[in-house]
């Protein structure tokens, strides 16, 4: 696999950067979970268990090897920097500050190991107003300016159906993480990576600032282009009450639907651009789509050159013959499922190890002192 001998030193938690750090462990990468005491990893304790351990925690935390101290005591601190010397790589998603205090910041284990690449992922960043500030993903979403635009059917803003910030910080790191050991090729030295989750969905929001950077105004969602605003890039409703999801505005896809209705009268509704002039298109695709079940509808449009997709819950979504065959969905030896890895090499695939490790499983029987709790 493409990172076998590569260790890392992982003291985050929850989802950012357990995700980062699975993504190393599903392609060879050796890590080495580090706990605290008691409780251990916050993500143990949260969502629904299933066969000993919660899928919240399984999903992120497969593969990796769990190692609790207590890094408030001494010695807890000597073992962990002891580990460091040896690794190549060290997460931590603790809030700025919190490492130095303990004594385990970029510069005392740079001291150790020069060569070790250390990513602090955090909401808002190592320096900045908001720096010694606490959040979760919902917080930095909204102060991103998405969930303004992210807006239900009321016109109020509504919560994703996935943590976006927790997950685009995780992919910057581990791109990060990456770019950095291919630089410590040429240069021998590691460095410090910095990811802020507001950085990150700041970063995601290329292709819906055009308002704004161009006229200064805030976007109006249903009037642009892919957030309300475009027939052809919207939610219909079918007739058994499933929704379905037209997705592509090119001219070809445009002109091939209307075509297919006898419609081609109202293509230059929707080549004219976003906006309420395309209400008439919205209306006929709603009549044309309404009148068929959402089995129906998938008939109808996969005879087409069209971008469709049916509106799954998570147990279709995750049933789907293309998923499975991709690979994206994984059985455990008793038969449990996991979520499978997106990064498809067609020399050295992952070999995924699906069993999340037991709190301290892999303490060595000596010389790594535990003690009591720390925060």
């Amino acid at each position: 696999m493409k990172l076998e001998g590569l260790k890392v030193i992982d003291l985050s938690s929850f989802l950012p950067g357990p995700y980062l750090t699975m993504a190393l462990a599903d392609h060879g990468a050796q890590v080495v979970k580090i706990e605290m005491p008691g409780e251990g990893d916050a993500g143990r304790h949260i969502g629904l268990p299933d066969g000993g351990y919660g899928v919240f925690f399984r999903n992120l935390n497969r593969g990796k090897q769990s190692i609790v101290l207590n890094l408030k005591s001494p010695a807890g601190r000597k073992a962990l920097l002891g580990l460091c010397a040896e690794a190549d790589v060290f997460v931590e998603s603790f809030r700025p500050g919190v490492m130095q205090r303990l004594g385990i910041d970029y510069e005392q284990v740079c001291a150790v190991n020069p060569r070790i690449v250390y990513c602090s992922v955090s909401a808002f960043g190592q320096d900045g107003d908001y720096a010694g500030r606490p959040a979760h993903d919902l917080a930095v979403v909204a102060l991103s300016g998405v969930l303004s635009i992210t807006l239900g059917e009321d016109g109020a803003p509504t919560v994703p159906g996935i943590p976006v910030a927790d997950l685009l910080s995780g992919l910057h790191g581990l791109t990060g993480v990456l770019m950095a050991l291919l630089r410590r090729e040429t240069t021998g030295q590691g460095d410090y990576i910095d990811i802020a989750m507001l950085d990150s969905m700041a970063s995601a929001c290329a292709n819906i600032t055009g308002p704004t950077f161009a006229q200064g105004r805030q976007p109006v969602a249903k009037h642009e282009r892919t957030t309300g605003g475009s027939a052809f890039y919207r939610l219909y409703k079918t007739r058994d009450g499933r929704h379905l999801a037209i997705a592509g505005q090119e001219v070809k896809f445009v002109r091939t639907l209307m075509s297919a209705i006898g419609r081609d009268d109202l293509v230059p509704l929707v080549l004219s651009g976003p906006g309420p002039h395309q209400q008439p298109v919205t209306d006929v695709l709603q009549t044309e789509i309404g009148a068929r079940s959402l089995t129906e509808c998938e008939g109808w449009l996969s005879g087409m050159d069209v971008c469709f997709g049916a509106v799954r819950t998570l147990p279709e979504a995750f049933a789907d013959a293309h998923l499975v065959a991709r690979g994206m969905l994984l059985r455990d030896a008793d038969g449990r499922p996991h979520i499978g890895s997106p990064i498809r090499f067609m020399r050295e695939p992952a070999r995924i190890d699906l069993k999340p490790p037991a709190l301290g499983e892999h303490n060595p029987l000596h010389d790594m002192p535990q003690g009591g709790a720390a925060d």
